[in-house]
């Protein structure tokens, strides 16, 4: 019997991604826990503080579109059922918390790039899910592509 449940990836699609999805395989492989998928994407509005005077609707459509076929791809490779791939839309920690609470998840598995200096400082998001997490959190060290 494994240790979790429900373990829930978070990814945020990147080239990057590639590495968390490995080591949840190589992790997980023997196991029969359930798995989600979640990413989340920033609503664009966020990003320019409603300063810009144009509706943004349909690129913020266009981004989850392609989102979910990422996630899809994702979601087939690792054998997951496209009821268990989930977009949110806002700020990643914050999401990832109601996510996992809503579908009882015991360890939530996200990617650190190992930040340094004011990155450090100015936190990631998986700091951020650690911290306010209500279950067990994997961080999973990504490496940029100079360090493999």
């Amino acid at each position: 019997m494994s240790a979790y449940q429900h373990i829930l990836i978070g990814l945020d699609l990147s080239t990057e991604s590639q590495q968390i999805i490995q080591r949840v395989k190589t992790l997980f492989a023997q196991s029969s826990a359930k798995r989600s998928l979640c990413h989340v994407l920033e609503p664009i509005s966020y990003t320019y503080g409603g300063d810009v005077p144009i509706d943004l609707t349909g690129i913020q459509n266009e981004i989850e579109t392609q989102a979910r076929r990422r996630l899809a791809e994702v979601g087939a490779e690792l054998g997951i059922a496209p009821a268990d791939q989930h977009i949110a839309i806002g700020q990643p920690a914050h999401e990832m918390h109601k996510l996992a609470k809503q579908l009882d998840v015991d360890l939530i598995a996200v990617g650190s790039h190992g930040r340094h200096g004011l990155a450090l400082l100015f936190g990631s998001t998986s700091n951020s899910v650690l911290h306010g997490a209500n279950c067990d959190v994997l961080a999973i060290r990504v490496k940029e592509p100079d360090e493999e």
